[in-house]
């Protein structure tokens, strides 16, 4: 069996080393762009940031492993064609110009996904960066070490890392982002408001409500200039997001109006012994029930794993995702699953929240620290199908429960009853979450009263 893998992130590696454990005489070629697989990209800020002082250890595997275990790994070729009909692609060895057609068996598309770079005037200056992979890391290591006016544009996840790492090492920092608040996608305004302002009494300067509009300077970035103001800059990093990079196969599968391949629950695409697997890709979102393109390493890894299984035949079901996610920013601890209350709205979902902010384990404790939990559910079926947590104190892992929960279409009544420990050294007798989901149901309880008084 032939099997060609394009692309070697997460997903990529994922489905070698599986593939390599369930058909050990399956013959793989791998096409990479790069000269390195599985590179963490979201170690990055931490690396900026000097908590991880050797880059080289923000990988997991290697091109020399996976060669001594017989994978052809062809480095720095870049896929310029592929017939999905015929079983063939054609690439170009990046380095000495050469065309190569290959045949292969079965096709795993792992190509990931690509910063999105809106066509700014001036963006072709220099010290204009992205921030994805190995070379733009170093890049940015490389280009900070000497500038003070340094301007992060995207208030995503990846962009609120940066600025942590960039204040920390002195220099003077602006973040810009279109929408009214810092990572709009992935909580609500209680959750992101403490971030704000802890970063403007490190002296941050949050652009917010702003659009980039050109880039000025001589050869280097000098100014970036917006709709409602301009900013001095000598590094610009952009963190606008990502698309997924399936532009070799437009026309030939499926795809979402993003250009994210569909894939059925067993990865595979519209196309008989395509596979796709990773930021490439949509994948079922248990919180709304519908295909959607979450790019998270955790999905490319499970979903990668499952090409794999399913590579002869159809044996593991996906079992969907909730994209939950974590982030460490100064002393606060966040994460989230499943749907905010404004996503949950424009999915079209009829939402209500419960939130609960106390603390943590009993008052004559003599530590303790406030958490912050909100949770999303349904109104009709009373499904969670969200969650958000805050605190100086880590509660992330809660967040992990309750992805459980969404996974399994918990409700806000299985939740509050649901048996968790007391330890006053932990909790209180009634554990945070059994609070807010009770708290969700005396809500609900008292909506029943008022119809029932209306009515009558």
């Amino acid at each position: 069996m032939r099997v060609a893998v394009i692309g070697c992130t997460h997903a990529g590696t994922a489905a070698i080393n599986n593939i390599l454990n369930l058909y050990p005489h399956a013959q793989i070629d791998v096409f990479e762009k790069n000269d390195n697989v599985s590179f963490l990209s979201c170690g990055i800020a931490l690396y900026v940031g000097g908590v991880v002082e050797d880059a080289n250890s923000l990988f997991y595997a290697s091109v020399e492993q996976f060669e001594q275990r017989g994978v052809n790994m062809h480095m720095n070729h870049e896929v310029v064609s592929c017939d999905v009909n015929e079983k063939q692609l054609q690439a170009r060895d990046m380095k000495t110009g050469k065309m190569k057609d290959y045949q292969y068996d079965k096709l795993i598309i792992t190509s990931g996904s690509w910063p999105i770079t809106p066509p700014i005037p001036g963006a072709d200056l220099e010290n204009i960066l992205l921030c994805k992979n190995f070379a733009h890391a170093k890049e940015i290591i490389r280009s900070s070490e000497n500038v003070q006016n340094v301007v992060v544009v995207g208030a995503g996840y990846i962009g609120v890392e940066l600025v942590e790492a960039f204040e920390e090492n002195g220099k003077n920092v602006t973040l810009i982002d279109s929408e009214e608040r810092i990572l709009n996608r992935y909580l609500d305004e209680s959750f992101s408001s403490p971030v704000e302002t802890s970063f403007k009494e490190r002296g941050v300067e949050l652009a917010l409500g702003q659009t980039v509009s050109k880039f000025e300077g001589t050869g280097t970035v000098q100014k970036v200039i917006t709709d409602k103001g301009e900013y001095n800059a000598d590094l610009v990093v952009m963190c606008v997001g990502f698309r997924p990079n399936t532009g070799l196969f437009e026309g030939q599968i499926d795809m979402l109006g993003n250009g994210a391949i569909i894939v059925d629950e067993y990865m595979r695409t519209s196309v008989e012994d395509v596979y796709a697997a990773g930021d490439c890709c949509a994948v079922p979102n248990n919180a709304t029930q519908q295909p959607s393109y979450i790019p998270l390493a955790t999905n490319a890894v499970r979903m990668g794993t499952l090409v794999a299984h399913n590579l002869m035949n159809p044996v593991l079901k996906h079992p969907g995702t909730q994209g939950t996610s974590g982030l460490k920013i100064y002393n606060h601890n966040i994460a989230s699953t499943g749907l905010t209350e404004s996503a949950a709205t424009m999915a079209g979902l009829s939402v209500a929240s419960a939130s609960i902010e106390d603390n943590y384990r009993p008052e004559f404790m003599p530590e303790n620290a406030v958490i912050q939990l909100k949770l999303v559910y349904e109104i009709e079926t009373h499904r969670i199908v969200g969650a958000q947590v805050i605190s100086d104190a880590d509660f992330t892992q809660s967040i992990n429960t309750l992805s459980v929960g969404i996974a399994n279409g918990m409700t806000i009544e299985e939740l509050a009853l649901t048996d968790f420990f007391f330890q006053p050294h932990f909790n209180k007798p009634v554990n945070f979450l059994n609070q807010v989901a009770l708290k969700a149901m005396a809500q609900e309880s008292e909506k029943v009263k008022d119809e029932e008084q209306v009515s009558a």
